[in-house]
């Protein structure tokens, strides 16, 4: 079933932003709307429930734990579908959940901000990298979690963020992953 997007109305631009990057041809019909004045809110309604099936369609489901969320992305997936995330508690129940991410997921990428929007310049190049190659991925930000963010690094014995790790096995950061590309 379509997930209601009605209830998102109250904040317009974020709305047009967030569907600018999933329909580009959004902004055009968005901003046509609001400059007819009063009948916004309703052609808007209207134009975004129609959209709430093809969303549906073209959007998969995330992977959740138990009580962690790990995001499954491929090329046609969009953060603002996923569940809401639960609280990690501390280090060791961080790296518990690390391990399990990695060990259930074959590409696990932790990654600064998520692959639609990396928060730094290195994730983002693992992620173009990644997506260049076709390849399907799920991935945490570990800017939303202290606890995984120092985690993960103690994990693999590895300073710095984004890692990838595949079938279970800490493959290397952004450098790395550059290099294995380009090769």
């Amino acid at each position: 079933t379509a997930r209601p997007l009605l209830p998102l109305l109250s904040n317009i631009d974020t709305i047009q932003s967030t569907m600018m990057k999933v329909f580009p041809s959004f902004l055009t019909r968005a901003s046509a709307l609001m400059r007819n004045g009063g009948a916004v809110r309703s052609q808007l309604r209207n134009h975004l429930s129609a959209l709430a099936v093809s969303v549906t369609q073209r959007f998969p489901s995330s992977v959740i734990s138990s009580s962690f969320q790990v995001a499954s992305f491929s090329s046609d997936s969009h953060d603002d579908f996923a569940p809401k995330r639960k609280a990690v508690g501390g280090e060791d129940e961080a790296i518990q959940m690390i391990k399990e991410h990695v060990e259930s997921n074959p590409i696990m990428l932790y990654m600064k901000g998520s692959p639609n929007m990396p928060m730094c310049g290195f994730s983002a190049k693992v992620v173009q990298i990644l997506q260049a190659e076709g390849v399907d991925f799920a991935s945490v930000n570990v800017l939303d979690y202290p606890s995984i963010r120092e985690g993960v690094k103690k994990y693999s014995e590895w300073p710095t963020i984004p890692q990838l790790y595949v079938k279970g096995e800490f493959v290397g950061g952004c450098d790395i992953i550059s290099a294995m590309a380009e090769s």
